[in-house]
Parts: C-alpha cells; sequence; structure tokens
C-alpha cells in the first residue's frame, strides 16, 4: 500500500480516536475506586501458560480451564511460570484472578481500563506492578499501542493483554531455545525480558514513522503532490508527540527501577536494566529528532508552497506585460475618429494607415516585433528561467 495514499480519511481516524477518548471518560464518571468494568467489545479471555526451567520447557492454552491451571501451578513450585492473559471479556474470571493472586482491585482497575502511563508499583513488599505501552505504525498511518501489564511473584509472571496479537512472538521464541540465559535466570527476570522486548520494538515503529516522514518529503517536491498533505504532515507530527508521551514514561519507570533497593531489584538485574534504561533514552531522543524533522518539514511545506505561488504570479505577470502594449496598439487603432469630414475634405492625421493596402499585416508585424522584444529582454533578466 502506498503511505501516501492511505484506505481510510484522516478525518475517520480523528473522530473514531475523539469518539473512544469519550467513551473513555464517561464509563469512569463517578465510579467508586477499585471497581472493575469491562468494555462491551472486550476480546474473550485465552489464557496460556509457559513453565520452565533450565532444561524444561511447558507450553499450553488453558483457555476455559482455568482451574486446571491454577492446580498446575500449585502442583509444580519448582519451575517458574508466565501466565498469559490475553482478552477482558469475563469479569468474573478477571475477579478470581484477582482473588488468587492477591492483587490490588485499583491495580486490577488500571489492567481493564487499559490505558495507562508506563509506570512501577511495588505491592507486598516485595511484588512488582508494571505497565508498558507496546507500539505499532498501522497501515492506516497512525500510532497503535496496547498496554502490558505486568505482575510478578515469587516464581511467576503474570501479564495482561487486551488483544490476542502482541510483539511477545521473540520472546517466545528465546524461551523455546535450549540453554536458553532466560530460562537459567529467575522469574523476575523475564519481568525485565517482557519490558525489553517492548522497548525493542519501538525501534521498527520509529523506522517507519522516519520511512513515512521521508516519503512526505519527497511527496512536498513532487510535481503532482498527493492530496491533503498539509494534513498529513500535520497528522504525523501529532503521532510523534503521542509516542514521546508514550516512551517518556517508560524512561521513568526503569529509573525508578534502577533506585530500588536490592531486596526488590537484586544488584545482578540492574545491569539489565541500565541497558533499557538506554534503550529508553534513544528512542526518546528519536521521537525528539523526528518532531523537529516534521516542524522543519511544515515550514519547507509553506515555503515550496509560496514559491509555487511565485512561480504562478511570475507567469501571469509575463503574460500580462507582454499584452499591455498590444492592448495599447488594438485600443488605438480602435478609436472611431473618421478619415473624410462631412465637406468632402481629407483629414490626413486621422489614421492614414487604414486605407493603405499592406496597413493589417504591417501593424500585426510591429506587435510581434514588440512581443520578440519583450521575450528578449525577459529572457536577458532571467525572467524565462528558474535563475
Amino acid at each position: 500500500m502506498n503511505p501516501l495514499n492511505p484506505s481510510k480519511s484522516l478525518t475517520d481516524i480523528t473522530i473514531s480516536d475523539r469518539e473512544a477518548t469519550r467513551q473513555a471518560r464517561e464509563q469512569r464518571v463517578g465510579q467508586r475506586p477499585g471497581t472493575l468494568t469491562i468494555k462491551e467489545d472486550a476480546l474473550k479471555p485465552r489464557l496460556f501458560l509457559v513453565s520452565y526451567s533450565e532444561s524444561e520447557l511447558v507450553e499450553e492454552e488453558y483457555t476455559d480451564r482455568y482451574e486446571v491451571l491454577l492446580h498446575y501451578l500449585r502442583e509444580h513450585p519448582e519451575l517458574k511460570h508466565w501466565i498469559d492473559v490475553r482478552g477482558y471479556g469475563d469479569l468474573p474470571l478477571m475477579e478470581q484472578i484477582m482473588k488468587d493472586f492477591g492483587l490490588h482491585p485499583l491495580q486490577m482497575e488500571d489492567v481493564l481500563n487499559d490505558y495507562q502511563r508506563a509506570k512501577v508499583e511495588v505491592f507486598d513488599d516485595e511484588r512488582l506492578f508494571m505497565v508498558s505501552r507496546m507500539t505499532e505504525f498501522t497501515a492506516e498511518l497512525e500510532i497503535d499501542d496496547d498496554q502490558l501489564s505486568l505482575f510478578t511473584g515469587p516464581n511467576y509472571v503474570l501479564s495482561f493483554q487486551e488483544d490476542y496479537d502482541d510483539c511477545l512472538d521473540t520472546l517466545r521464541v528465546r524461551m523455546r531455545a535450549n540453554f536458553s540465559v532466560l530460562r537459567r535466570q529467575p522469574s523476575l527476570y523475564l519481568a525485565y525480558a517482557l519490558t525489553d522486548v517492548v522497548l525493542d520494538h519501538y525501534y521498527p515503529t520509529m523506522a517507519a514513522i522516519g520511512d513515512y516522514i521521508d516519503d512526505l518529503e519527497a511527496a512536498i517536491f513532487a510535481d503532482k503532490r498527493p492530496p491533503r498533505l498539509l494534513s498529513r504532515i500535520l497528522h504525523i507530527k501529532k503521532d510523534v508527540v503521542r509516542f514521546r508521551r508514550l516512551v517518556y514514561p517508560e524512561r521513568e519507570k526503569i529509573a525508578e527501577i534502577l533506585r530500588m533497593p536490592a531486596e526488590i531489584i537484586p544488584e545482578s538485574l540492574k545491569i539489565f536494566y541500565r541497558d533499557a534504561y538506554d534503550h529508553a533514552i534513544q528512542a526518546l531522543d528519536l521521537a525528539e529528532s523526528y518532531r523537529d524533522n516534521i516542524s522543519s518539514l511544515t515550514d519547507l511545506y509553506m515555503s515550496d508552497q509560496s514559491n509555487r505561488m511565485n512561480e504562478v504570479m511570475k507567469v501571469l505577470t509575463i503574460i500580462s506585460t507582454i499584452f499591455i502594449p498590444l492592448s495599447f496598439v488594438v485600443g488605438l487603432y480602435g478609436m472611431n475618429f473618421q478619415r473624410e469630414n462631412p465637406n468632402g475634405t481629407i483629414n490626413y492625421l486621422n489614421m492614414p494607415e487604414l486605407y493603405k493596402p499592406w496597413g493589417y499585416p504591417l501593424v500585426v508585424a510591429v506587435m510581434l516585433v514588440v512581443v520578440v522584444i519583450q521575450l528578449v529582454y525577459f529572457y536577458r533578466k532571467g525572467w524565462l528561467t528558474n535563475r
């Protein structure tokens, strides 16, 4: 698909975003803190479990079998577990998970509301609740972001996300590899790995935005511009600003993790979070750079638009200038002064050329000479070229 000819109009995108925001606001007005609510269009939950150790890996889907999953966890405390919940469309199940894993209602409310800034909280003095934003630059030329909520425990990580599809498949492939470093680390390392994959996925998003900005810049200088080009520039500027709002809290979240005591985040794990912090800084720098580029792109568009208008005005001015002396000549010969007086005498000063056999061709020739002289003059001045 041509990125400069999207199938979905910018107006449709804006209306959709505003409608979603309005519904989200209305849904939370007047609710008691900690009240769990499910969106009407929420997907049915799918439960995935990955149980692993250095030498063992078991993957299973437990959709509609939550009790079986819970029994398996209790029967295998020697393994580390990743419980992956995708979809929120079952309120009793969400409440049961909250009860069984000892989650606070306010934290579960943040999970189900599904639009929280990236953050980290400590609960039960040792467990963590983390929120990250997964991003993607879609075919509709906008940034799509989904919330990834993580709860850590002694030997498990519990994750929640609204959609079935995510950007975590690379991590699943790494876990399946024999002698994976991830499988040798404690379960808290899995929470870091999930955060790191989300951060790494910012780079393809930014690369897609960068390519689109390059396409917009090329379109500015194209002979035939695509429609609504300025609207597209302003729309991608809004997307970059939005992306920066997603990345900045992620950086602050990791910085807060690095400040936590060793009893919560071991020093051996903080070195990995420092690397993730560097990735967040780089993504934030890219967002700042792209925002500056788009601002320059707007100025470039306006400057090129002004130059194009000047070219049009120059052509019109040259045409008008050429016809000014011609209009004078034909206006002069259009005056109705009679050559013969009523008494039969001749007025020799009243356009004697009217009665010359070569009068008309001579006047036309004079006008052509005037046009040629003007064109030569304009050319030598550089007005007919791009000088």
